[in-house]
C-alpha cells in the first residue's frame, strides 16, 4: 500500500494534486478548529441576541460576497488551469476579473447602503452591517481562483493560516462582554483585508503577474464565461445566506443564533470535502478533456468512498449530538440540539452535489443545465421557508433547508446521469 502511494507520488500531476490535498486539508482543518473555539466563546461572552445580530448581518453581506465573486471560483479557475503555461494569458485572466470584482464591489457597497438606511431593522445597527463589508473587500482581493487554477493552494494554507490565527486571537483579546460584538466584524474583515493583501504581493513578485487596465471586450468576455455559474453560486446563496436571513426577518436575533450555531457544526462536517473537491477541479478540468469515461468512473469512486465516510461520521454525531451542542454552546443553547439533528444529512448531500455537479456537469460544459438545477431549488426553498418558518420558527426554516439540499442532489444527479448516457 505504501509502496503504491510512493510510486503514485513520483509523478508530477499526482504529486501536485497531492500537495494541493495536503495544503487544503491544513486550511480546513483550521477552519474545522476555529470556529469550534471562537463561536463557543462568542455564545457565552455576547449572548444569543447580540450574537444573532452578527450571524444576521453575516449572512446579508453574504449576498454582496457572492455578487462579487461573480462565478470566478470556478469559471476562472478553469480558465487559469487551461493557460498556465502562457504568462501573458494569465496577466490577461488576472487583470479582467479584478477590475470586474472590483466594479462589482464598489456598486455592492452602495447597494449595502441603500437597504441599510432604508429600513429600521437595519438602520439601528448600521455600522455592524458596515463593518462586516470589510469581508466583501478583503473576499474581492484575494483571488483563491488564480491559486486554484495554477494548483498552488499551498499559498492560500500559509495566508490563511497567518490573518485567521492573527485575528482569532485578537477577538478573545478584545471581545470580553456583550457591548464588544462590533469588535466581532471588525477583526473578520482585517483578517480577510490582510490575507488580500498578501496574496496580491506573492502573485505580483513570485509568478510575476502583472495588472493592466482590460479592454471592454476582455471585460466583456469574462462576464459572459462566469455568467450561468454566477447565477448559479446566486441561487446557492437563496438557500444559504437566505436561510438566516429569512429566519431573522421573520424571528428575530435569538432564533437566528440557535439556527446558526447548529448550522456552524454541520458546515464545519461539510467543509471535510473542500480539500477534496478543490484540490480536484483544475486537475479533472484537464483530464475531463483527454478521457471524459475515465475521468467519470474516477469521480465515481471518489463519490462511493466520500459517501460510507460521510455516513459513519454523521451516524456517531447523530448519537451524541446532545453532548456535543451542550458541551460547545452551553445550556442556553438546547434548542439547537433539534436543528443540529435535522441537518445532519446536509453535509452528505452537499459532498455529492459537488460530485455530481461541480465536477460533472461544469467540466462537461453544462453550466446552463448547473444553473437551471440550482435555479429550481432556490424557486422550492423560498417557496417553502417563508410557510415553515412562520410555522415553526428555527426548526422550519431547517426542514426547509433540508429538503432543498435533496432535492438539489436528486437534481444534478439526474442530469449528470443523463450526460454520461450520451458517451
Amino acid at each position: 500500500m505504501i509502496k503504491t502511494i510512493q510510486n503514485y507520488l513520483k509523478n508530477e500531476e499526482y504529486k501536485r494534486l497531492f500537495d494541493n490535498f495536503m495544503s487544503l486539508m491544513t486550511l480546513q482543518g483550521l477552519n474545522y478548529i476555529l470556529p469550534l473555539i471562537t463561536f463557543p466563546y462568542l455564545v457565552r461572552v455576547l449572548g444569543p441576541e447580540k450574537f444573532g445580530l452578527v450571524s444576521f448581518a453575516s449572512a446579508f453581506i453574504g449576498y454582496f460576497v457572492i455578487i462579487t465573486d461573480y462565478g470566478f471560483n470556478l469559471s476562472a479557475t478553469r480558465e487559469i488551469a487551461l493557460n498556465r503555461e502562457n504568462n501573458e494569458k494569465l496577466s490577461e485572466i488576472f487583470s479582467s476579473v479584478m477590475t470586474i470584482k472590483f466594479m462589482l464591489m464598489i456598486l455592492s457597497f452602495f447597494l449595502m447602503l441603500l437597504v441599510v438606511f432604508s429600513f429600521d431593522k437595519f438602520r439601528s445597527d448600521w455600522k455592524i452591517y458596515v463593518f462586516t463589508f470589510g469581508m466583501v473587500f478583503g473576499n474581492v482581493l484575494f483571488p483563491v481562483w488564480f491559486f486554484q487554477g495554477i494548483e498552488k493552494m499551498r499559498f492560500i494554507t500559509y495566508l490563511n493560516i497567518l490573518s485567521k490565527v492573527i485575528f482569532t486571537i485578537l477577538i478573545f483579546i478584545l471581545v470580553t462582554d456583550q457591548y464588544d460584538y462590533y469588535y466581532v466584524p471588525i477583526l473578520n474583515s482585517l483578517g480577510y483585508t490582510t490575507a488580500g493583501t498578501l496574496a496580491i504581493i506573492i502573485i505580483s513578485s513570485k509568478f510575476k503577474i502583472k495588472y493592466f487596465l482590460p479592454t471592454k471586450g476582455k471585460i466583456y468576455e469574462q462576464l459572459t464565461s462566469g455568467y450561468y455559474i454566477f447565477l448559479s453560486q446566486l441561487k446557492i446563496s437563496l438557500f444559504s445566506n437566505s436561510n438566516i436571513f429569512i429566519l431573522g426577518l421573520l424571528c428575530g436575533n435569538a432564533s437566528v443564533a440557535y439556527f446558526s450555531a447548529a448550522e456552524t457544526l454541520i458546515r464545519v462536517l461539510a467543509m471535510m470535502q473542500i480539500p477534496v473537491v478543490n484540490a480536484i477541479f483544475p486537475y479533472v478540468s484537464k483530464k475531463m478533456q483527454v478521457d471524459k469515461i475515465k475521468t467519470i468512473h474516477n469521480l465515481f469512486n471518489i463519490a462511493k468512498i466520500g459517501s460510507i465516510l460521510y455516513i459513519i461520521i454523521l451516524f456517531v454525531a447523530f448519537i451524541f449530538s446532545n453532548q456535543i451542542i451542550l458541551t460547545f454552546y452551553g445550556e442556553s443553547m438546547r434548542n439547537s440540539i433539534l436543528i443540529f439533528q435535522i441537518l445532519l444529512i446536509v453535509p452528505l448531500s452537499i459532498y455529492l452535489n459537488n460530485i455530481f455537479g461541480t465536477q460533472i456537469l461544469l467540466n462537461l460544459g453544462k453550466d446552463k443545465t448547473f444553473f437551471y438545477v440550482l435555479l429550481m431549488t432556490a424557486l422550492l426553498n423560498i417557496t417553502i421557508i417563508i410557510p415553515l418558518t412562520l410555522a415553526y420558527n428555527y426548526l422550519g426554516t431547517a426542514i426547509s433547508m433540508l429538503i432543498s439540499e435533496i432535492f438539489l442532489f436528486g437534481g444534478m444527479y439526474y442530469y449528470a446521469k443523463k450526460e454520461i448516457k450520451k458517451f
